[in-house]
C-alpha cells in the first residue's frame, strides 16, 4: 500500500475544542467495533487506516480525524467536525481538535449526494474487498483515494449502479478499502457485519 492516509486536499482547519462527549457515543461505539475486527487499525508500515463519520446537519458532519486509526480508543479530542468543502478547488474546511480524515472529501460527497445517509463507514479488509470486488459497486482502479476524482466516482457509482440499494462499495484503487452507508450507524455497519 503506497500513502495510505495521507491527506490530499488543501484543509482549512480551524482548530477548536473537542466535541461534546454526547455526541460521540454511538460513534464511538461503532467504531470500537470496527477496530477489534481490525476493520479499523494500522498497517505493517504504521500507518492508519480506516474512518467513520456521521451528519450533524444538512450540511456539516462528524469524522474521525486523520491519522487515528492506530489507536485503540478514541476520545472526543480525535474527532472533527467538517462544516464546508469545494470539489473544483480540492478543499475542505474542518472545525475541531484534529485534521479531518484524509477521506472526508469521499464522505462529503456521499452526504451530499443522499439526504437520507447519516452516516459512512470506511474500512479495510483484505478478504473481503477481493470477494467484493466488481460484485458490488466498484470504484475505477486508476482513481485514488482521497481526491476529486475519488468523491466524483460516488457520484458516478449512485448515477449508474444499484448503490442506493447495496449500501456498500469497494473503492478498487485503495488497496482493501470498501465504505459502506446507512440512515444510521447501525445501518452501515451491520452491512459490514453481514459481509462477514
Amino acid at each position: 500500500m503506497k500513502e495510505t492516509g495521507v491527506i490530499k486536499f488543501n484543509c482549512n482547519w480551524i482548530k477548536s475544542e473537542p466535541l461534546a462527549p454526547a455526541l460521540l457515543i454511538d460513534l464511538n461505539s461503532w467504531r470500537n467495533r470496527m477496530f477489534e475486527l481490525g476493520f479499523i487499525g494500522v498497517n505493517d508500515e504504521d500507518i492508519g487506516y480506516g474512518n467513520i463519520s456521521i451528519r450533524l446537519n444538512e450540511n456539516e458532519f462528524i469524522i474521525s480525524g486523520s491519522a487515528t486509526g492506530k489507536l485503540t480508543n478514541l476520545t472526543n479530542e480525535h474527532y472533527t467536525k467538517v462544516v464546508e468543502y469545494d470539489l473544483e478547488k480540492n478543499s475542505l474546511s474542518a472545525v475541531g481538535p484534529i485534521l479531518a480524515s484524509s477521506e472526508s472529501l469521499t464522505h462529503a460527497v456521499i452526504y451530499e449526494y443522499d439526504r437520507s445517509i447519516n452516516a459512512i463507514i470506511h474500512i479495510h479488509n483484505t478478504t473481503m474487498w477481493n470477494q467484493l470486488m466488481n460484485k458490488v459497486p466498484t470504484t475505477n482502479k486508476n482513481v485514488e483515494y482521497g481526491t476529486p476524482a475519488m468523491a466524483m466516482e460516488m457520484i458516478r457509482l449512485f448515477d449508474e449502479s444499484d448503490l442506493r440499494k447495496q449500501k456498500v462499495l469497494v473503492m478498487a484503487g485503495h488497496q482493501d478499502g470498501i465504505i459502506s452507508f446507512g440512515k444510521d450507524l447501525n445501518e452501515a455497519g451491520n452491512q459490514l457485519l453481514n459481509l462477514l
